[in-house]
């Protein structure tokens, strides 16, 4: 049964407050999103002065200084450079469970929405892209306006079809124009290839993979003779399950998920695995808590 609904809750914003979302230095020399640079020239906020040197501008020599002085000088300013954040987040059909409490799908738009917020904090610009065969993408923008219009849409988001993640971000990846933050939000249920290509395909970027399970996804709590229903694609598969069954299951998904970090690690990428009973707030504090500064 598909929600016609999602419950994305808020609440947990003014919890975000007390902390700050930093990207590391290697992008930070090309995007900082409030994240200061010292340069010559202009700026922000002066921060001194330097003797001229033969490289700069003469219009960046401060004459009043000269006056003073009679010597060269040129102001410093510390400028604030901009950070454009691309948020992907996976619509398809099997975001879709469980039927009742949160489900993924809604687990996973909280997690996007309260990275959405944060970065509205230092006014830089984001998006919040949806996939699943095909990508919904949106522009990038700044403003609380454009959080509460994400919100709106998310919560009104149909989920359907299965997954394309290696086809959505090939797409998504020519919408990029310069180096930037990119979290990729999905249960990862897919084959390994195509995240691995799409890990690949962004690895320019600063980038972080997070992947949204249900507790029952982790431990597969049945027993005996089930019927397994492929949410994708409708299939219906009866089995029984015993507990080789579930040692099997639960070694193929840690071997799974073992293969998506280490895609990261060889490109230097952030990989967070979530089950929907963990605390939001959690959720935020273990990715934040290694880029703080």
């Amino acid at each position: 049964m598909t929600r016609t609904k999602q419950n994305i809750e808020t609440d947990f914003f003014r919890q975000l407050d007390r902390f700050t979302f930093s990207v590391r230095k290697r992008v930070s020399t090309v995007y900082a999103g409030n994240r200061p640079s010292t340069r010559s020239g202009h700026g922000i906020d002066t921060i001194g002065f330097r003797e001229y040197d033969l490289n700069d501008s003469l219009k960046d020599i401060d004459w009043k200084a000269y006056a003073r002085t009679e010597k060269l000088y040129v102001r410093q300013f510390e400028e604030e450079k901009t950070l454009t954040t691309h948020i992907l987040l996976d619509a398809s059909k099997s975001m879709d469970y469980p039927e009742k409490g949160t489900s993924k799908f809604e687990y996973a738009a909280m997690l996007a929405a309260g990275y959405a917020y944060m970065v509205t904090k230092y006014n830089d610009r984001f998006a919040i892209s949806t996939f699943s065969q095909e990508i919904d993408i949106h522009k990038p923008s700044r403003g609380r306006k454009n959080l509460l219009r994400a919100i709106d849409r998310l919560t009104e988001l149909e989920l359907s079809g299965g997954t394309s993640i290696g086809e959505a971000v090939i797409k998504y990846s020519r919408e990029i124009k310069s180096r930037s933050l990119v979290i990729l939000i999905s249960d990862f249920l897919q084959e390994p290839e195509a995240i691995e290509t799409a890990v690949s395909r962004l690895s320019d970027h600063d980038l972080i993979l997070i992947q949204v399970l249900d507790p029952t996804e982790k431990v597969l709590p049945i027993q005996g003779n089930s019927k397994l229903i492929d949410l994708e694609t409708g299939e219906e598969v009866r089995t029984y399950v015993s507990e080789k069954f579930k040692e099997r299951y639960i070694k193929k998904l840690d071997d799974h998920s073992a293969r998506i970090k280490k895609a990261c690690m060889k490109t230097g990428a952030e990989f967070y695995t979530f089950t929907t009973d963990t605390p939001i707030f959690d959720a935020f504090y273990h990715t934040i808590r290694r880029r703080r500064r």
